[in-house]
């Protein structure tokens, strides 16, 4: 898979005398470095990968990290993490961020668990308000940053705060327990598949709806005119603009779509722990964000890739779990994985530009 940022390249100068545009030299070395800077994400999910095979703890002879027990762990507990990275891409890419998806997940699942239990909404019922939800919530933060001009910075922190805030309002600020059946104050047999964590007794339900929401992104990037307007907003603003880029409109599209995909997460986090907590998600936007900038996405915008971001939230989902499996200590953890995105920004820092 190649990164957008090609695509998106910037049209050489047209030649004297009106010819084609001239391509501009390059030489196979200078092709080299920029393919290895290009693929870095891979390289690093491979390289991390490797080393957990070598360290993994083996009992009876058993590598457990290749467990398949295990693997599909890692990627169930990547999946809500993998779904709000992809949504914070859509924002990064136009050289914006989002602090409020944590938050907004929280409301999610607070939304989930009491219209379900004290509201006796059904499946689809609940899932369409809080999809709605997220994505209006999204919207209306995308509309303050675009129209307003205020900074994505300061509109979603303030989008943090509310969103906390209603999700402790509307569940009392209690965490409301999800129960299953057909009585009342009992949530449909359907939503604890989420629950049940695999389909088919093999693979979680939560990382099949990871793998819908990145293939669906990736085409919708592959394929629509919206992506390179993503692109071209995020490498020049004022260019995009002069050019007839409708700007305001994508930067709208872009933070709707970071709020369907926190709110997805919110939906899948609720189904996962059979309740909603007006706690839920905490940190979550650190967490989200660091699998964007590890998979190569640069947070100045107009670089970067949803595949980038899939295989960023897989590296440190596996450098969760080997830490775990060898039993490094919290604090340690997290410092390691401080390490690693340190790491990875500097990397695009010395990434040359195209």
């Amino acid at each position: 898979m190649t990164d957008r940022t090609d695509e998106r390249a910037p049209t050489p100068a047209t030649q004297p005398g009106g010819g084609p545009p001239a391509a501009p030299p390059r030489s196979s070395r200078a092709g080299t470095v920029e393919t290895l800077f290009r693929f870095q994400s891979f390289f690093g999910l491979l390289a991390v990968f490797v080393a957990a095979v070598v360290f993994s703890p083996r009992k009876d002879g058993e590598i457990l990290f290749l467990s398949s027990d295990n693997l599909f762990n890692i990627v169930r507990a990547v999946s809500e993490i993998g779904i709000i990275g992809i949504g914070l891409t859509f924002v990064i890419l136009i050289g914006g961020i989002d602090l409020s998806v944590g938050s907004v997940l929280g409301l999610a699942a607070v939304g989930s668990a009491v219209l379900m239990i004290n509201s006796d909404f059904g499946v689809l019922s609940t899932v369409s308000i809080v999809l709605l939800a997220g994505v209006v919530f999204g919207l209306l933060q995308g509309t303050a940053v675009s129209l307003l001009g205020v900074q994505a910075f300061i509109v979603t922190l303030a989008g943090l705060q509310i969103a906390r805030g209603l999700a402790r309002m509307w569940s009392g600020g209690e965490t409301v327990q999800i129960s299953y059946g057909d009585g009342p104050d009992q949530a449909p047999m359907t939503f604890s598949l989420l629950g049940e964590r695999t389909f088919g007794g093999v693979v979680p339900i939560p990382a099949l709806i990871f793998a819908a929401v990145a293939v669906a992104a990736i085409l919708f990037l592959r394929t629509s005119a919206f992506s390179r307007h993503l692109y071209a907003i995020g490498g020049n603003e004022k260019a995009a603009r002069l050019s007839g880029v409708p700007v305001n409109r994508v930067k709208i599209i872009a933070f709707g779509i970071a709020g369907f995909c926190a709110a997805l997460a919110g939906i899948v986090h609720a189904g996962q722990l059979n309740a909603g907590s007006p706690n839920d998600g905490i940190a979550y936007e650190l967490d989200g964000i660091a699998a964007v900038v590890v998979g190569g996405t640069s947070l100045a915008g107009g670089r970067g890739s949803v595949i980038g971001t899939i295989a960023g939230a897989l590296l440190l989902g596996i450098l969760n779990n080997i830490l775990s499996l060898n039993s490094v200590n919290t604090d340690m953890q997290l410092l390691i994985k401080g390490l690693v995105i340190v790491a990875a920004a500097a990397l695009q820092r010395l990434r040359p530009t195209s």
